[in-house]
């Protein structure tokens, strides 16, 4: 537990208040002006070396203390974590797993993995416009993966100039450090510039020479791998990921162009295109060469599977790896050892171990395995959570959480970081193409169980849209069935770019119900309106009442959507005809964020206040106070208490909160930049707790993004859980709070 020290003098003092009432009770003592000065002073001085307003000096109780834990990540702190997303995978033949991404926030977009641990990361592929790519592949001595360099203000060193980005391969020894050669380009010449126009899709070497996908000219590159000069090019049709068979021929995913779906196509290396090909794959993502010789390919449609070629002559598919339907077969969404779902990675080993990367849909996280070659699951690295937060099950009192897309079960008497263990994911892009999650990035989960229901409602960075989800486990297993979706104005615009959703009103706000109930958004479906375009927060109440603060000025910021029950196909009905409009507070200037609770009919309003301005407009922001108001139904507008928050007063946004969350007797808020929670009591507004990140993951955080990049849950037991947003190192910090 934190705050030992604090702990300990808090026994003291009450200790101490004990005999100072006995020795109160003596009459000459309760005429003493001297003794009524010591005694203040020393309860002051006490308190003031508590450091912080406790529990204890306003209400008689002893202060919250906390442990820090995570969930969502294999690992918790440090640069050797689960990266963001895999999207292309090398196995060694010793079972090394190198791989690649376009983007991990915390810098590690390649990783190097082995025997279920991050062993390694290839530096210098985040910031000064670098990224990385969708190709990896390795030798006995060197490391090349795609990645892409932009320009930097026409530095003196090696960049592109402005306007301008390569595409490049990176080369790197096998530790992890690139590894320059004398015609390399970039500020450290390891560089190997071969596009400004499109990305590097496939990479495979064979003995000296390394082969590149140079995607927009049609071509396969060749290069010597010591030297990485072109040795020659020859032409194939949008060529993508690379795999170089015993006889050194390559067999090579040709993607999808227009109406021609994508196929596999044979080559020698010298580029003449041989008879075999595979044309009836769905969707290949990633190939590879086993220890036997045999192909293995990716096979990311309706299948979800690793399918195995024998390629001798005619290619014939010999078998498969992976349940048939991936994560939607038996009980779709249950996450199982031989379920995949999102395929970007497939290989083995020279014992024929095999190994699959799993990213979900519209990058849901890394799931990396290792199988033995009979199947076994032997180990498994997680990275699940990337700009997402979590919430809990009411009914489950926290055993059950849920995150955009997946469901942990939760057994806290297990050490930190061990108690979640990854049940289920909620997204089926088969059956509900049109499901926002897909088309949006949504990262604010409420759960909320209505009529004793449970729906998921998401939100964004920017609170543009709230989307429902429901379940039916009779015919959708643990998958999250789109159900409604209420969306902002965005002046005479549609409220969504591009042609998703369908049939979506031109302009204005509208809330969408899923009245047919198959998930996919149709003309007849919309409710319209047309209100103020600038959003503070949004809001669901256990009675499934949607909330939405407004920042405007007019003094009517306040929209109240009454839940108008739950139609046959189980989807709760809202309506612009039955929205109220409220009052905001005199007290606020720019409303934020808004949490009611109908059984105490309280209100929490967060924002900017008269008192306390916002310097700039910095949106994302909780503003600079939070104010506690009664009998909200019945139109009081007067704080029962109102507290400043950590804000910016000086335009330099070094200060700042980005959200809070109300959970029983406390109001919990947390800043921006450094991810420090303020716990507040909600019956006074005192401040009774600060909570930092602790050592179990590093003493560290990223900043929050997200305007609901916290939410609390009291527990039956008397515990608090606090889950607060942490993308940097890919995870959810879960504070647990107790007396």
């Amino acid at each position: 537990m934190k705050n030992k020290p604090k702990t300990q003098l808090v026994k003291l003092c009450q200790q101490l208040n004990q005999h100072i009432k006995k020795l109160s009770k003596i009459r000459y003592l309760q005429r003493s002006k001297t003794f009524n000065f010591l005694l203040s002073l020393t309860v002051g001085i006490i308190v003031t070396t508590i450091g912080i307003t406790t529990d204890w000096a306003t209400t008689g109780t002893p202060p919250l203390t906390y442990k820090t834990s995570w969930i969502g990540n294999t690992f918790g702190s440090g640069n050797l974590r689960v990266q963001n997303n895999i999207e292309a995978m090398y196995v060694a033949s010793d079972g090394t797993v190198y791989t690649n991404s376009h983007w991990d926030e915390a810098g590690t977009e390649a990783g190097i993995y082995k025997d279920g641990k991050v062993i390694g990361a290839l530096g210098d592929t985040h910031g000064w416009s670098r990224g990385g790519g969708k190709a990896v592949t390795a030798n006995s001595k060197y490391i090349y993966i795609a990645m892409t360099q932009g320009a930097m203000n026409n530095t003196k060193e090696d960049y592109p100039p402005e306007g301008t980005t390569w595409h490049c391969v990176r080369r790197y020894d096998l530790s992890g450090k690139p590894a320059p050669f004398p015609s390399g380009r970039g500020w450290d010449k390891s560089m190997l510039i071969t596009s400004t126009k499109s990305e590097v899709t496939g990479l495979a070497t064979v003995e000296s020479e390394l082969y590149v996908s140079d995607f927009v000219a049609n071509r396969i590159r060749v290069y010597d791998t010591d030297t990485m000069k072109e040795i020659r090019s020859f032409a194939v049709a949008n060529p993508g990921a690379i795999a170089v068979d015993p006889q050194k021929n390559l067999w090579i995913i040709q993607s999808k162009n227009g109406t021609k779906p994508a196929k596999i196509v044979h080559y020698s290396p010298s580029g003449k295109q041989l008879p075999q090909q595979i044309a009836n794959i769905v969707e290949p993502t990633a190939i590879a060469i086993d220890h036997q010789g045999k192909l293995l390919v990716a096979e990311n449609g309706p299948r979800q599977q690793m399918l195995i070629y024998d390629i001798k002559s005619n290619p014939v598919q010999v078998g498969s790896f992976g349940c048939k339907g991936g994560i939607y077969a038996g009980v779709p969404g249950e996450v199982k050892d031989l379920k995949f779902y999102g395929l970007t990675g497939v290989g083995t080993d020279a014992s024929g171990n095999i190994y699959i990367n799993s990213n979900g849909f519209n990058k849901s996280g890394t799931d990396l395995r290792k199988f033995s070659p009979s199947g076994k699951l032997m180990w498994r690295s997680l990275g699940l959570i990337f700009v997402d937060n979590a919430d809990a099950d009411p009914k489950t009192d926290g055993v059950d959480l849920f995150t955009k897309q997946e469901h942990y079960l939760m057994d806290y008497s297990k050490p930190a970081g061990k108690q979640w263990t990854y049940k289920d994911y909620t997204l089926n892009t088969f059956k509900y193409p049109q499901d926002p999650r897909l088309h949006t990035s949504p990262d604010g989960t409420f759960v909320r169980r209505i009529q004793g229901k449970p729906f998921l409602f998401l939100t964004d960075m920017y609170s543009s849209f709230l989307q429902i989800y429901r379940f039916n486990p009779a015919t959708d297993g643990k998958i999250a069935i789109p159900a409604g979706m209420f969306v902002a104005t965005n002046g005479d615009k549609k409220s969504i770019a591009g042609n998703w959703p369908p049939q979506q009103p031109e302009k204005g706000e509208w809330i969408w119900r899923d009245r047919n109930g198959n998930g996919s958004f149709e003309k007849n479906e919309y409710d319209t309106s047309k209100d103020y375009p600038h959003l503070g927060g949004w809001w669901v109440d256990s009675k499934g009442d949607v909330w939405k603060a407004l920042r405007t000025q007019d003094g009517i910021g306040i929209r109240h959507y009454p839940l108008q029950g739950i139609d046959a196909k189980g989807n709760p009905i809202y309506s612009y005809s039955s929205m109220e409009k409220q009052t905001t507070p005199s007290i606020f200037k720019d409303l934020r964020r808004i949490e009611y609770f109908p059984q105490t009919d309280t209100m929490y309003l967060s924002g900017f206040t008269v008192d306390h301005p916002a310097f700039g407009d910095d949106t994302g922001v909780a503003g600079s106070e939070i104010a506690r108001f009664d009998n909200w139904s019945q139109g009081n507008r007067t704080p029962r208490w109102r507290v400043v928050i950590p804000y910016d007063s000086t335009g330099k946004r070094e200060v700042s909160t980005a959200a809070m969350s109300v959970a029983k007797d406390y109001v919990f808020a947390v800043t921006v930049k450094t991810a420090e929670v303020y716990v507040y009591n909600a019956t006074t507004g005192v401040q009774v707790q600060q909570l930092k990140p602790g050592a179990e993951v590093g003493s560290e955080s990223g900043w929050i993004d997200i305007p609901y990049g916290i939410r609390a849950f009291g527990r039956s037991n008397g515990e608090y859980l606090v889950f607060v947003e942490e993308n940097w190192k890919g995870k959810v910090i879960m504070y647990r709070l107790a007396r």
